[in-house]
């Protein structure tokens, strides 16, 4: 398989257990949601999900925020969040499941939303968990047609789009053993969810946007425009409504 060998040449194994994707910053979360973002969960029941490794569930437990539940689906990272909520004090305001009941006022996705199996279900499951007049908070990037959408797979800008998905996971089970064959299946999942998808996937949910922006590369501000969104979006950030409260 050229495409194989070709990427194999970019990246042998020993470059890419170091060094496979450029670093993305952690973006804070008052950049993500605004500058009052913290005044808001003051007092207020947050989901956070795709809650990671819970630095951030137990952030906004410190925060002010009267109840966190953090939802993700790697038992480790659940795990990681309950002794970082323990070490910080506040375990008992902080939960970590892979699932939950409890109604939220609040319910945040940050960095979450390229990496869900099934999207339109999960905008189901996070309705079903709002309280009426509670707001969702989605923020996520790079979308999939940006220089470096495939994460791991971005050694070079765009080349998780210029190589097959075949030739990719070939490269990639040089240095992990998973089994993996396709996007979906690393760890962490990759849905492909580009900018045209996601709002696609928002007028077909039971909510309503009422901010929407997209942030482009850093120093590259002409990328804003519409017509360069999809490939110059390093962000995207929404507020979101149930539309039975418009």
């Amino acid at each position: 398989m050229l495409g194989y060998f070709i990427l194999r040449t970019l990246a042998p194994r020993s470059r890419a257990l170091h060094a496979v994707t450029p670093a993305e910053p952690d973006v804070p979360l008052r950049v993500c949601f605004g500058e009052h973002f913290f005044s808001l969960i003051r007092g207020k029941r947050i989901i956070d999900y795709g809650c990671g490794e819970g630095r951030q569930c137990v952030e906004m437990a410190q925060r002010g925020a009267a109840r966190v539940v953090g939802i993700d689906i790697n038992e480790q990272w659940l795990a990681n969040g309950r002794r970082l909520a323990q070490r910080a004090g506040v375990a008992d305001r902080c939960a970590f499941v892979r699932s939950t009941s409890e109604p939220a006022d609040l319910i945040i996705s940050k960095d979450a939303f390229e990496h869900y199996p099934d999207p339109p279900a999960t905008l189901r499951d996070m309705a079903r968990l709002l309280k009426p007049g509670g707001r969702l908070l989605i923020a996520f990037g790079p979308p999939w047609l940006h220089p470096h959408g495939g994460h791991l797979f971005s050694i070079f800008p765009w080349a998780h789009l210029l190589f097959s998905e075949r030739a990719l996971l070939r490269w990639r089970a040089d240095f992990k053993a998973d089994g993996a064959t396709r996007f979906a299946e690393v760890e962490g999942g990759l849905n492909q969810m580009t900018l045209a998808r996601f709002e696609q996937l928002i007028a077909q949910s039971p909510f309503t946007a009422t901010h929407f922006d997209t942030v482009p590369i850093k120093g590259l501000p002409f990328l804003r425009f519409w017509l360069f969104r999809e490939f110059g979006s390093a962000l995207i950030c929404c507020h979101l409504v149930l539309q039975t409260m418009l």
